[in-house]
């Protein structure tokens, strides 16, 4: 493939849409700075952060139109699969590192290896960003242009997005690029049918198409308005999508389950605060004031954040009792908490677990935790891997059998989900025991004031519409919200607030939905159907 420099130009700006400035704008930058060398690397790496403004809690979606179409023509311009590569690992590396910034703040809360914050942030987004360059890879080695390449780019990203959700430590699927449609409650309906994936796959094709229009590495096909049909027909998808999502939405509110009331509290506990011993009588003692104000008579079912109960349950029953005094009378107060086991340090375990308390002080149903943090609640390669984890103690948590739906007296049957388990698409309950709600209890405090919240929000905020029930959230600084099974925000406390929440409790959709019961599959039909048609395509002669 010649070089970037000596392709031919584009058609002159007369036959260009007037429409289409920063299209024509972003390839002129393309084919002056995308020297191969360090240029071409820096450029796809700034690429790359911009496309992070397209997601919580900016929401700036047109970015990628320069950013995605800007690496698709690196792509194309590229000499071989290998620079291919790297211009997607640079891409990827780029991205991450302004979308994962955000976790080097949990080191310096933690005071744990503060030197290591930025290493720890550098080799997880160098890890993820190898998805991305074996999109571009894969996308090179078709041999495939113009709307076919969009077509294969568009794909072979989204199983990029698919493959890190399930391999990276258990996976880690943050920051999917269809979370940047989280602003519209139109737009995020298309996950009830295809999950949060395909709404990135449309997302990836329709933000990538004008790199189909402008080639820079092969003349144009034609000239004049008839070569933007690709960009326009997405544009038309995307408005199809926004008008089925906005004919899904009912006209009002979700109906709500009647006699019950709930109430989120908010307690806001610094975390660098929270397991000082001198300060956890009087983190209690915050969240105990907090459900009793100005309860009476509204309040049936008080929830608590993850870790909020400072002192364990199992052995403390003075800790209970005074947890009995605030459960409002033939209630439940659902808390998170450090369930303890065993005597000794060989036997001793912990769990990150939900526990539920009746107004007796009995502990009537617990979960606990399944999909644990690496190296936040475990360290990978113990043995072989001498460093601290971040959360408080030196013992390892042990994990939880998985999803499950929990049966609560005087409650509809729930999914708890402790943290970043909401964060997993289609693993978020019992696949044979359907709960009618999820219940997500969280402490985000490690991460500030930062972009790491909002995008642990949006993300629990998709499950509600995949899974077609409503999600209560439960966060120690925020956010803390209901949503309901359209994705609909009912009620929410902002990030860094301090207060309560109350709000009933929106039912579930009658049926499945259709993401519900298909999952993944569909997405894994496209890929293969993709890869099965470039395979004909090359066989043909006709890249």
């Amino acid at each position: 493939m010649p070089a970037i420099a000596n392709v031919p130009r584009p058609p002159p700006p007369a036959d260009i849409p007037p429409a289409a400035p920063v299209i024509t704008a972003t390839a002129a930058l393309i084919r002056r700075a995308a020297r191969p060398g360090w240029r071409r690397w820096l450029l796809a790496a700034a690429l790359g952060g911009v496309a992070v403004l397209a997601l919580p809690p900016f929401y700036l979606v047109p970015v990628l139109i320069p950013s995605l179409a800007g690496l698709l023509w690196l792509i194309a311009a590229s000499r071989d699969g290998r620079a291919a590569f790297a211009v997607g690992w640079w891409f990827g590396f780029g991205h991450f590192i302004a979308g994962l910034y955000w976790i080097a703040n949990a080191f310096g809360v933690a005071g744990v290896a503060e030197w290591a914050a930025p290493l720890a942030v550098l080799v997880l987004a160098a890890t993820a960003a190898l998805f991305i360059a074996a999109a571009a890879l894969g996308t090179k080695l078709t041999g495939t242009r113009g709307a076919a390449r969009v077509i294969v780019f568009a794909v072979a990203w989204t199983a990029a997005e698919w493959a890190r959700g399930s391999l990276i430590l258990g996976g880690f699927p943050w920051n999917l690029i269809g979370y940047g449609w989280c602003f519209s409650d139109a737009m995020i309906q298309m996950t009830a049918v295809t999950g949060i994936y395909g709404l990135s796959l449309v997302t990836v094709f329709a933000a990538a198409t004008p790199a189909a229009v402008v080639a820079l590495d092969q003349p144009p096909a034609r000239k004049g308005p008839v070569r933007w049909w690709l960009p326009a027909s997405a544009a038309l998808g995307l408005a199809l999508i926004w008008l089925g999502g906005a004919a899904r939405l009912p006209d009002g509110p979700a109906t709500s389950f009647t006699d019950l009331r709930l109430r989120l509290v908010q307690a806001n506990i610094a975390q660098h605060h929270k397991w000082r011993d001198d300060l956890r009588a009087r983190h209690l003692a915050r969240h105990l004031e907090m459900t009793a104000a100005n309860a009476e008579g509204v309040v049936t079912h008080v929830i608590w954040p993850e870790t909020a109960m400072p002192f364990s349950l199992d052995r403390d029953p003075a800790a209970r009792q005074r947890l009995a005094e605030v459960v409002p009378p033939g209630g439940l107060l659902l808390t998170g908490v450090i369930r303890v086991a065993g005597d000794d340090r060989t036997s001793l375990r912990i769990w990150n677990s939900l526990s539920a308390i009746d107004e007796t002080g009995t502990v009537v149903g617990t979960y606990d935790k399944s999909h644990l943090v690496p190296f936040g609640e475990y360290v990978p390669l113990r043995g072989w891997l001498p460093i601290a984890k971040l959360t408080a103690g030196t013992r390892d948590f042990s994990a939880g059998p998985g999803p499950r739906t929990l049966d609560l007296p005087g409650l509809p049957g729930l999914s708890p989900l402790i943290c970043y388990e909401a964060i997993f698409p289609g693993r978020v309950r019992d696949p044979d025991d359907r709960p009618d709600w999820l219940l997500n209890i969280t402490n985000d405090g490690w991460y500030g004031f930062s972009t790491g919240p909002f995008q642990h929000m949006a993300q629990a905020r998709l499950r509600a519409v995949e899974e077609g029930l409503a999600l209560v959230r439960a966060a120690n600084t925020g956010i803390s919200a209901v949503v309901d099974p359209y994705g609909r925000v009912v009620a929410a406390l902002g990030l860094a607030e301090t207060g309560v929440l109350d709000s009933g409790l929106p039912r579930p959709l009658v049926t499945d939905t259709i993401y519900r019961r298909v999952g993944d599959w569909p997405l894994l039909a496209i890929v293969l159907v993709t890869a099965g048609w470039m395979g004909w395509v090359r066989h043909r002669g006709r890249p």
